[in-house]
């Protein structure tokens, strides 16, 4: 077997293969690469010694079983036995479910997640988008702080758990997103430093250093992304990836990271028969992080659009604090705009940045599917002070009108674990730092940033604390009470309805057309020849739709327009008209 590192800061290196040292040589043709070969074997621990260091894991380790720290584990992916045949799903009909392993069970585990995939499969799902995966220090956290791009965390069960995931979920007909991280490694457990220059002090971030994407040595740590990238997708037949807060990739290089990614990514889907796609997480408003290539853009296949989540949040709670502000002075304009234009920030004011931001969205020429819609993410929960979803303060029929106005938007829509059924349990940040130095700063840092927005410290929970990870489990009882039984079956409806109405999937953004009453809190947009109507007020409300037609589905008991084309819309209700 080929062993193979990266190790240009090194003027001597040496395999560390279970209790053997092999002595490596430098490669004749790669800079900085070194190779040895030895006889190893599944399972086997190895190490990589430079100088006259410790050994330290393969900065592309497929496995890490003790953790960051600890040696690597050879794998060898050929070896699994793969169950279903799997031609994927393209992304434009796609409905997305944001799942956190860690939390998802009280297992925490990918095997225990199995179990409930046929729920997933019957409600109408088609992709599985699962937050990090790539080990980081401790049993529990968000996952972000990732160290081992190409490794699985081992207390979800490792890269065999993975597969034995996908190969499940694509029996189901469900393919899997996977949310990687390029912008940051976590601040323990990263060796990367002692091996070569990953990361630059010619641009600062908010993790520090940044990821060295085009200062000297940048061609092998560019190629070092790629290539983790592209296993994923390769070797866990995964279907795309979620790439998190490209905003923050600092690349001043003509030719940017991403466009090589995505180009990557496309060869790849040529070579496997699949379709494969990227979905950008992206601040920047930008419409060219999704233009294709031969047209001047980025050429990712997708992204958050986090604008029509700030318009339907403040819409639907009133908030104003912070990045909501903008969008809290006329929610409904807001949330019009971001239904019909994409972005809200487009070119105009942003009081939260205290400058001009965004661009506009060529609708003529830009296919909705190219952003995704959501009414809640792991973000958007995770990081208020106490975690609370929409269901901690939203009435039942308030949750119904944010699950009519997510699905049937012109955008693939996106729901975060437990949405469906209107969970109840909170979705907290929460840490298992072994370095009770980071745990400290962690926690304290976090309650620092709350008080200044007039929150007590002991309001605050503790990351490190057990309970607050423990918190955010999913109860899986819940959805066979009331009201969670009947919020369920409304998702199942408006799903079904997308699924079977072309005109809900249609990607002309150009022929969405809204209408609505700031102050009577009402909100219509028609689909082609089907019309959504809301109702976000406490009293009922009269809408003037025209012509008649037929309610398709309604959350609760409405009549069809009067021969004066005005619909009775109750409170705090939506329904879905068809001719």
């Amino acid at each position: 077997m080929l062993f193979e590192v990266w190790a240009p800061y090194a003027d001597r290196a040496a395999l560390l293969l279970e209790d053997a040292t092999h002595p490596m040589s430098r490669h004749p043709v790669r800079a900085g690469w070194w190779r040895a070969e030895a006889d190893g074997h599944p399972g086997d621990r190895y190490g990589y010694v430079l100088d006259d260091g410790p050994a330290l894991p393969d900065p592309r380790s497929r496995r890490q079983p003790d953790g960051p720290d600890g040696l690597s584990a050879v794998v060898v992916h050929e070896t699994f036995d793969w169950r279903h045949p799997w031609a994927g799903r393209p992304l434009p009909r796609a409905v997305l479910y944001e799942l956190h392993i860690g939390t998802f069970t009280p297992e925490g585990t990918l095997d225990a997640a199995v179990q409930h995939l046929a729920r997933l499969a019957e409600l109408g799902i088609t992709h599985i988008e699962l937050m990090p995966v790539c080990p980081f220090p401790g049993r529990h956290g968000w996952g972000y702080e990732g160290v081992s791009l190409w490794a699985v965390h081992e207390p979800y069960g490792g890269p065999e758990a993975l597969k034995r995931f996908v190969d499940s979920a694509h029996s189901h007909g469900l393919g899997v997103v996977l949310d990687v991280v390029h912008n940051h490694l976590g601040p323990s457990g990263n060796h990367l430093p002692s091996f070569g220059p990953y990361f630059t002090d010619t641009h600062h971030t908010p993790w520090g250093a940044a990821v060295n994407l085009d200062a000297p040595g940048s061609n092998e740590v560019r190629e070092y992304l790629l290539e983790s990238a592209l296993a994923w997708l390769r070797d866990y037949r995964l279907d795309g990836l979620r790439l998190d807060a490209v905003h923050a990739l600092a690349d001043s290089r003509a030719y940017t990271f991403l466009e090589e990614l995505s180009t990557a990514v496309d060869v790849l889907a040529v070579e496997t028969g699949r379709p494969l796609f990227l979905i950008a997480e992206s601040d920047a408003c930008d419409p060219r992080t999704t233009t294709p290539r031969g047209e001047g853009g980025l050429g990712l296949h997708a992204q958050w659009n986090d604008d029509f989540h700030h318009a339907l949040h403040t819409a639907l709670t009133g908030e104003s604090q912070g990045y909501y502000a903008d969008f809290a002075r006329a929610p409904l304009s807001a949330l019009a705009k971001t239904l019909t234009r994409v972005f809200f920030h487009d070119g105009t004011y942003s009081s939260f940045r205290g400058r001009t931001h965004g661009r506009p969205v060529d609708r003529g020429h830009t296919p909705a599917h190219r952003f995704l819609g959501y009414a809640q993410t792991h973000d958007q929960i995770g990081n208020r002070a106490q975690g609370d979803r929409l269901s901690a303060t939203l009435s039942p029929g308030l949750l119904a009108c944010a699950a009519a106005l997510t699905l049937t938007s012109p955008y693939p829509p996106m729901l975060f674990m437990g949405e469906e059924w209107g969970a109840r349990t909170p979705w907290q940040f929460f840490t298992d730092h072994p370095d009770p130095e980071l745990a400290r700063a962690v926690r304290d840092g976090r309650r620092r940033e709350f008080a200044a927005h007039g929150w007590a410290a002991e309001d605050i929970p503790d990351p490190q604390d057990p309970t607050t990870r423990q918190r955010s489990c999913l109860d899986w009882t819940e959805p066979a009470g009331q009201p969670h039984a009947r919020l369920l079956a409304w998702y199942r409806e408006l799903i079904a309805l997308r699924r079977n109405r072309p005109d809900l999937t249609d990607p002309d953004l150009a022929a969405v057309k809204v209408a609505y009453d700031e102050e009577a809190r009402w909100l219509t947009y028609r689909r082609g020849d089907l019309r959504v109507a809301v109702n976000l007020a406490k009293e009922p409300v009269r809408i003037r739709l025209g012509d008649g037609g037929r309610v398709l589905a309604a959350w609760e008991p409405v009549g069809a327009p009067g021969a004066d084309g005005l619909l009775l819309m109750p409170p705090e209700s939506c329904a879905v008209l068809g001719p």
